[in-house]
């Protein structure tokens, strides 16, 4: 099969007449109807015809581009563009290719053959860029909320971003994604947000169609088991502190005053005692009068006392002395009537 990439007007003008007069027989095929290849690769496509068939041509962007007949003779109009029969020369299948395609280069291939019956396929050009997680490994509390940037430079078309920790994927209501234009391409941001439980890899990733393999960034997330919470101790010790405190506080309350009633009880009784103990003629001077009878009464009876022991008067009141008493108390010469008996006035001071 010799091939020719050189442009041969003649042999297109004799192409199009024998496309417009000509006729095949059997099931034309085109695939893939939707290629989607990234800037710089090969854009393959294959064109199976069932039966005989004499010629065939391909347009790229509504241009001739390439012909190719039945027995392999192959023309391009450039060194970007060519065809040759599919694996094992089978001549029933014709592979068209694409070199090295630019962004501008997207668009319509056809494909037709002798009989004026073609098929459409559609060639996208994408472009993959960067994928960066900002920031470095992260190491985070037990149960604490981290966050992960995810940042994606000159794509096209928009780039799909999704995540994964441990290599499991992560449910999309976890992360968010926006994106935007910038001139012919497109950046990405995406953040996600978890609670931190273990020790884990966080890995994200962008692709579009055209790529096999997602590009990838990931970075490491360590766990620290976090302390142990002491609130609720604290809590629950303070309530009880609390508690006692006020217990105690009441206990020392009831206590002291029992204490003062006791003393007071205690004072009242020493007092009385002494009172009671006390010699009558010890009393701020003051002596018990046990001779004392009323004006007309012959006879002395007992005295009578309050319960405090003092004796009691009131006013100015006669009082009968024995002579022995005043004697025996102030040393006096007194006189005495017949009886035995001085009249004397005493005045007592309560």
């Amino acid at each position: 099969m010799s091939v020719s990439w050189r442009p041969r007007p003649k042999l297109f003008c004799l192409c199009l007449i024998l496309c417009a007069t000509g006729a095949v027989s059997g099931v034309f095929q085109l695939q893939p109807l939707n290629a989607a290849v990234l800037q710089g690769s090969d854009a393959r496509f294959n064109a199976t015809v069932q039966g005989n068939w004499e010629f065939m041509t391909w347009k790229f962007q509504d241009i001739f581009v390439l012909a190719i007949s039945g027995s392999g003779n192959v023309t391009s109009t450039e060194e970007q563009f060519s065809a040759r029969f599919c694996s094992g020369g089978d001549a029933s299948c014709v592979e068209f290719i694409i070199h090295n395609v630019s962004r501008n280069e997207s668009g319509p291939v056809v494909c037709s053959v002798l009989g004026g019956r073609s098929k459409t396929a559609q060639l996208e050009v994408q472009e993959h860029g960067t994928v960066n997680i900002t920031g470095e490994n992260v190491t985070a509390m037990q149960d604490q909320q981290v966050e992960f940037r995810c940042v994606t430079s000159a794509w096209y078309p928009t780039p799909t971003v999704s995540w994964t920790w441990n290599g499991q994927a992560v449910d999309s209501s976890l992360y968010n994604t926006s994106s935007m234009a910038d001139g012919d391409t497109f950046n990405s941001t995406s953040v996600l947000k978890f609670q931190a439980e273990r020790n884990t890899t966080v890995e994200c990733r962008a692709t579009v169609q055209a790529l096999t393999n997602p590009q990838s960034s990931s970075v490491f997330l360590v766990v620290v088991p976090k302390p142990p919470d002491w609130t609720v101790l604290i809590a629950v010790v303070l309530s009880f502190g609390g508690c006692a405190l006020l217990a105690l506080l009441i206990i020392g309350i009831i206590f002291c005053y029992k204490r003062r009633k006791e003393k007071q009880t205690n004072y009242k009784d020493e007092i009385s005692k002494r009172v009671r103990t006390q010699s009558p003629a010890a009393v701020q001077g003051v002596f018990e009068n046990t001779g004392y009878v009323s004006e007309g009464e012959t006879s002395v009876a007992p005295s009578k006392h309050t319960d405090s022991g003092f004796g009691q008067a009131i006013g100015s009141n006669v009082y009968v002395v024995p002579v022995y008493s005043l004697q025996a108390i102030n040393g006096s010469n007194n006189t005495v009537d017949q009886s035995g008996f001085r009249k004397h006035r005493h005045v007592t001071i309560v």
